[in-house]
């Protein structure tokens, strides 16, 4: 195994942990990555061109009938042949956090159109499912299994936030692992299936899946619920006869007890496990063969590469496959460099990348070597858009337009936004406010409209007043909303009651009272 160092560049603070790496051809494009250059790059797709040990980022583009994709960081995605008739491969991706920190739950097909050496081009496209759909999620897997001449996507583990009518001020922004169901997507009909297998008792994320022919071996992962990487290895079998789906999971030995590892493939047969956690606060170092061969998987500890003390010492560490045996790793730059979130990079290549590359029938997938670390690590996972490069340092086609419509789905709220125009939250320098915030700022929901979300800190809510609110079941409007909406502010005002007011007294009907009654009564009507 080669470690090799790659040259940084201006733009390399644009990879961030949880980025993800498509190989189409022999070319490797970076998708997923943090504060991306939209006015440079509207696709936010780059091809990574490597010569002389530096790395070069080129911009590509998308094809008028393709859909919006916003940059998702940790999604699930592995490599689908479209047709029979065509042996061009797509990639299918799942999932994954949105820029402003939100979970999609999205699917997309992702094909090569053209590619130039100047300009490639891509069609993306958003498909439509339905039956048991999959709900948002990251840090999980997904892979394509052959069953009797039909293929079918299986999607498994991952992260989730607490359902919204879970949420409290104190755990508003809580994740949690989802439910460990085993998911099947059909394409060609639009459907999903979910199955609960007894075997299968928690979610798992950032594992790692292989898959060959029928059968899924999902290994390693983190349970948030329990705080344990247990050494785990499962072996899922796909039928797909005429009728239903069959599904069964054995539990097998042997397993490792790693997360966020990363996988890549050497040959027909085997596959090189690199880097992953063994703990919180211990990084995996050791590596590993695996052999999926006659519907049964080995695995062999191998001999690993020379790390450089950089990468020993370091706390945390992130990458992904490039495809061919190598795999692309990043460490945190120096506290003293100029640009903070600067990274350095390795390439490794694993004994066996340079063979000739066989059509094989293996699928692998596997997360970005980190998971989600939170605000424990100087990487924070917020997404507010911050342009890290200038639009003179890629090559744009001028013929290229920019369609600030496509970029709708950038409004959804997160943690890191601008809540109002006297929004007080700086993401380099906030500090918590409320004794009840624990990693990000407290928020509550506005209800005007389709509802957002505004920092508490902002509308100058009291913390009893926030617990108040989170526990009572009202709707609350932000000071930019509440005049719109004064029939619902919280606490609603009460209505006050009109008043009749009281009709004259006729001449004639008061000359009928007696004197002392119509005295007493005039003094009454007028005092």
């Amino acid at each position: 195994m080669l470690l090799q160092v790659v040259s940084t560049i201006s733009n390399s603070s644009l990879l961030q942990p949880g980025f993800s790496l498509l190989n189409f051809d022999g070319h490797v494009f970076l998708f997923g990555q943090k504060g991306w250059p939209k006015r440079s790059c509207p696709t936010g797709v780059f091809l990574l061109d490597f010569k002389q040990n530096e790395l070069k980022m080129k911009p590509a583009t998308f094809s008028k009938d393709s859909c919006y994709l916003p940059p998702l960081r940790y999604p699930a995605l592995c490599t689908f042949q479209g047709s029979a008739e065509s042996d061009e491969d797509q990639y299918i991706i799942h999932g994954g956090k949105t820029p402003n920190n939100d979970l999609s739950d999205k699917i997309y097909l992702m094909s090569l159109v053209s590619k130039t050496s100047k300009k490639t081009t891509f069609q993306c496209i958003e498909k439509d499912l339905g039956g048991d759909v999959p709900q948002a999620r990251y840090g999980h897997t997904i892979n394509i299994v052959y069953s009797r001449g039909k293929s079918v996507s299986v999607l498994f583990g991952g992260r989730t936030y607490t359902p919204l009518a879970q949420r409290t001020t104190e755990n508003w922004n809580s994740v949690v692992d989802c439910v460990p169901s085993v998911f099947l997507i059909d394409f060609e009909f639009g459907c999903c299936t979910s199955y609960m297998l007894p075997e299968l008792q928690d979610g798992l994320a950032f594992h790692v899946s292989l898959a060959r022919n029928d059968m899924v071996y999902i290994l390693g992962g983190h349970s948030l619920q329990n705080n344990t990487r247990a050494p785990s290895l499962y072996r899922l079998k796909i039928d797909l006869p005429l009728g239903s789906p069959s599904v069964t999971c054995s539990i097998l030995p042997g397993g490792i007890s790693v997360s966020s590892a990363i996988v890549t493939q050497t040959s027909d047969t085997e596959f090189v496990l690199v880097g992953g956690y063994q703990s919180d606060n211990q990084k995996r170092l050791a590596c590993n063969t695996i052999v999926l061969e006659d519907g049964r998987i080995e695995i062999i500890e191998r001999a690993s590469p020379d790390w450089t003390p950089d990468i020993k010492h370091c706390r945390i560490w992130f990458g992904c496959d490039m495809g061919k045996g190598s795999v692309l790793l990043g460490i945190p730059g120096a506290s003293k460099q100029l640009v903070s979130d600067a990274n350095y990079f390795y390439i490794l290549r694993c004994k066996g990348a340079e063979d000739k590359e066989e059509e094989v029938t293996a699928q692998i997938c596997s997360q970005t070597l980190t998971e989600d670390l939170g605000d424990s690590t100087p990487f924070e996972d917020s997404e507010e858009f911050c342009f890290s490069a200038e639009a003179s340092s890629f090559d744009i086609d001028e013929n290229d337009t920019y369609n600030e419509d496509d970029e709708e789905d950038e409004s959804e709220t997160g943690y890191w936004i601008t809540c109002s125009a006297s929004c007080k939250v700086d993401i380099n320098t906030w500090v918590p406010f409320y004794s009840t915030e624990l990693n990000k700022p407290a928020m509550i929901l506005c209800s005007n409209g389709a509802g957002h979300w505004v920092h508490a800190q902002c509308m100058d809510l009291s913390e009893s007043m926030l617990l108040h609110l989170s526990e009572a079941n009202v709707k609350y409007f932000c000071n930019e909303h509440v005049d719109l909406n004064k029939g619902l502010q919280t606490p609603q005002k009460l209505a006050q009651l009109k008043k009749q007011p009281m009709k004259p007294l006729r001449k004639k009907a008061a000359m009928k009272l007696t004197t002392p009654v119509k005295k007493s009564f005039l003094r009454r009507l007028f005092d």
